[in-house]
């Protein structure tokens, strides 16, 4: 009898060794491959190209830039949350609304209007996932910068009206309710440790309405102000793993554990000096490539640390200056595939990171905004 249990734990150990074990089939990873990147739903959460259709590139063909069409649908992207990014000097002269106006009429007007056989307007998760059956590309918007409502949960609202779900509460600059990383150290900004009382009250309203809550960009004290005021998951739209690479941009191991806990996601940025030490070390004048070997380090960090449920994709691709090798441009996505199945992912965990994880979340914050609405007087 002992030993033929002996026996039948030796055979159950080695079948999870064997699923587990890193996949070197060839023909087996080339099939996985192709069936994860047409069946996987492959979300975006951060992508900079309104900042040129703006300017009249032609997002139907933009071979200076990391995205277009025809790669985006070599890359398998299923939905694409296009940046409304409104640069810091618009604040001088309050220029931050117009600014924030002119960027979501480029994503409708340059991109999903004038390709509506390519993208379709998504505003929430459901809408991700009928698009994916039609075979279309989800077109969402976050705006990148807190500034852009001026002070005021008017023009949050209005912003909320036109599509935008989901608001970065700072960029690299402080504003005058959150602190952000970008500036933390310099001793000419004014900051407030963390989130003012109008900053929490921006949170509310954000969980309320149904806007994700993005913490990419803020600093330590106003990501943990953020997470305690939320009654809804948070979102890192675009933000990597500091313990792997030392960036004020990347977030530490207890606050992704923290976001995590909360069903909050990391999207992983792959902006080389995010993702690669020696590129962020490396002098200005001498670039150093990340590689997609970095971009899966960033991946498996996280997983060991809180769960392969907290993990998605925000490259900021077009917002960067620098893709990693293997990870160009949006049509290589297929690459990362076959990197992550050959560290030992299966094709479920693909699809978690891929799009599974924000569409999750997308609902929490959905279900959580329904249950204020329901109860507010």
């Amino acid at each position: 009898m002992l030993r033929s249990l002996t026996l039948l734990a030796c055979a159950a150990l080695l079948l999870a060794m064997a699923a587990a074990a890193p996949n070197t089939n060839p023909s087996k990873l080339d099939r996985q491959v192709k069936d994860i990147t047409q069946s996987a739903i492959l979300i975006d959460t951060h992508n900079d190209i309104p900042s040129f259709t703006i300017d009249g590139e032609d997002i139907g063909s933009a071979p200076k830039r990391y995205t277009d069409i025809p790669r985006l649908r070599k890359g398998g992207v299923g939905a694409i949350f296009f940046s409304v990014y409104v640069d810091a000097k618009y604040v001088e002269g309050n220029h931050s609304a117009n600014r924030a106006l002119q960027m979501i009429d480029t994503v409708y007007h340059d991109i999903l209007d004038r390709y509506p056989d390519t993208f379709v307007l998504a505003l929430t998760a459901g809408d991700i996932v009928r698009a994916h059956r039609r075979h279309k590309i989800a077109g969402l918007m976050g705006i990148e910068g807190g500034h852009a409502i001026e002070d005021s949960t008017r023009l949050l609202r209005d912003y909320y009206r036109l599509g935008v779900r989901y608001m970065t509460l700072t960029h690299f600059n402080t504003n005058h309710w959150a602190d952000s990383s970008g500036d933390i150290n310099d001793p000419n900004v004014q900051h407030h440790n963390g989130l003012t009382p109008f900053g929490k009250d921006v949170v509310r309203e954000m969980n309320r309405l149904g806007m994700m809550v993005d913490i990419s960009h803020v600093s330590d004290k106003t990501f943990y102000d953020a997470l305690e005021t939320s009654r809804a998951p948070l979102l890192a739209s675009h933000s990597s793993a500091r313990a792997v690479t030392n960036a004020p941009r990347n977030m530490t191991d207890d606050m992704i554990k923290a976001l995590a806990a909360k069903g909050g996601v990391i999207q992983i940025n792959i902006y080389c000096p995010f993702i690669s030490q020696k590129a962020a070390d490396a002098p200005k004048d001498s670039p150093v490539r990340a590689t997609l070997a970095d971009v899966v380090a960033h991946i498996d960090h996280v997983r060991q640390i809180a769960g392969i449920d907290s993990i998605g994709l925000g490259t900021d691709f077009d917002g960067i200056s620098c893709a990693p090798l293997g990870l160009d441009d949006v049509s290589l996505f297929p690459n990362l595939t076959r990197a992550l199945l050959e560290k030992g992912y299966s094709p479920a965990d693909i699809k978690k990171i891929y799009g599974a994880n924000t569409l999750r979340l997308m609902r929490q914050v959905e279900h959580v905004a329904a249950q204020l609405q329901h109860s507010s007087p």
